[in-house]
């Protein structure tokens, strides 16, 4: 199997998919193609770890690239000090996958993901490389350079008022990964009574019942202490899920409402739009039109809504997993930073988050199903486009269909949305009948 790029950048089992030799070749590849001379590089707490990194590391030297390691550290941090630097940067993670998986993400610098062409440019140089020709003085150095994670401590810290969080009771999940030396300290200097669980990484319990993609645990924790929040991060921390008090689920739909809400009322947000994905919940859209607040809607994947975000001047976009940039302060999503200016809000408010939430929007019920494919068929979206046609004339205007192939899985993800639960399942089940039909050959399983 070659990997090639996805949403995400590279992924795959590390050890069988995501090898050695591909990340030496990658790292070799990017070297040439971005030609920078530095590269912060990052990973999460996976044990595939330090075996990937080493060896990206030594395609980057071999290249004569000086590759500045980090450490443990989230992605966001990566961008930060790539934007900081005016270095390249990568993360060896694989994000909210299970602990087997990893991958490769690469920024430009300056702190953004790469572009479409600009990654098979580098798939293309791959297939190609020649032998190094650096010798001597001109092989590249790989550095320790772990005190550069201060700088994105102090950046973040600094976006809310110091000691602003003050009497904000906090749990904070950082799912084993890349947060849990950070998370903590950070919250903490905002002034928020802070706890942290799930920070005992050990190689192989990332994301493992905890985190963003499992907030159970965090919920139950959040409503026995009293707390007013919790906070859960992905295996990155580029993403975030939020608690209220009441153990209640506060997606990344509604923390944007909140935010963009806030940002509006405070009149720093850029031309009165939020950008967002196809994936944001109708409930969303309709709640941002009575706000009198614009919506820029984009492909899924945060370098999409980044993209859309330089090119209209905007300050706040992001996608329902939890994906949040505030452009004025990121180059990419951040679960802590997203996660702090939050609960800023609802100290500066004096209401719970739960109020928060329901003033903000009203979710319109929505079904995701999953369907796995064995073999990928690049022609199934389009003998599926009658099917799907005929379902959204029956759902009109009050509701809303997509089916899109995920890019980071070999899965088809169908979405439907509509004022009637019922008739969203519906739905949703009957495409899924079509899909698994196209598909039957394989005997590929459904996922829910």
């Amino acid at each position: 199997m070659v990997l090639r790029f996805g949403t995400d950048g590279v992924r795959g089992v590390a050890n069988t998919e995501l090898t050695p030799s591909f990340a030496l070749d990658l790292g070799r590849a990017a070297a040439r193609v971005l030609r920078v001379t530095d590269m912060v590089v990052g990973r999460d707490t996976r044990r595939s770890g330090p075996m990937l990194q080493a060896a990206f590391a030594s395609g980057l030297a071999s290249e004569g690239v000086t590759v500045h390691l980090l450490g443990v550290v989230p992605t966001p941090t990566v961008a930060h000090l790539a934007a900081r630097k005016g270095f390249a940067g990568a993360v060896i993670s694989a994000s909210h996958n299970p602990f087997a998986d990893n991958g490769i993400k690469l920024f430009a610098a300056g702190g953004t993901k790469l572009a479409d062409e600009v990654e098979a440019e580098i798939e293309s140089a791959m297939a190609t490389l020649s032998t190094p020709t650096n010798t001597g003085a001109d092989v590249g150095q790989i550095i320790d350079a772990a005190e550069m994670t201060s700088q994105y401590l102090d950046h973040v810290i600094a976006a809310v008022t110091p000691g602003g969080l003050r009497g904000l009771s906090v749990v904070l999940d950082t799912g084993h990964g890349a947060s849990s030396g950070l998370a903590g300290a950070i919250y903490r200097a905002a002034g928020a009574d802070t706890e942290v669980i799930f920070d005992e990484p050990d190689g192989v319990n990332i994301n493992a019942g905890c985190g963003a993609t499992h907030p159970e645990d965090l919920r139950r924790i959040v409503v026995d202490r009293g707390a007013m929040l919790g906070l859960a991060f992905d295996g990155d921390a580029d993403r975030l899920i939020a608690v209220d008090h009441t153990g209640s689920i506060v997606d990344g739909d509604h923390v944007m409402a909140i935010l963009a809400l806030d940002m509006l009322a405070r009149g720093v947000l850029h031309h009165d739009t939020v950008v967002v994905t196809v994936m944001t919940n109708l409930g969303f859209r309709l709640a941002m039109t009575d706000a009198g607040i614009k919506v820029v809607e984009t492909a899924v994947g945060d370098r999409y809504v980044l993209q859309a975000l330089d090119e209209g001047g905007y300050s706040l976009g992001g996608e329902q997993s939890g994906h949040v940039i505030f452009r004025d302060l990121a180059s990419t999503g951040d679960g802590m930073l997203t996660g702090l200016m939050l609960a800023d809000v609802v100290a500066r408010s004096g209401q719970s988050l739960a109020d928060l939430a329901d003033m903000a929007m009203t979710r319109l019920p929505q079904v995701l199903l999953n369907y796995r494919m064995v073999e990928r068929d690049p022609l199934l979206l389009d003998r599926l486009r009658p099917d799907v046609e005929a379902a959204e004339a029956e759902l009109g205007d009050r509701g809303r269909i997509l089916v899109r192939a995920s890019g980071t899985e070999p899965l088809i993800r169908v979405m439907v949305e509509a004022f009637d639960a019922d008739v969203a399942k519906r739905c949703a089940v009957g495409l899924i009948a079509k899909i698994e039909t196209f598909d039957r050959q394989t005997n590929a399983g459904i996922s829910r």
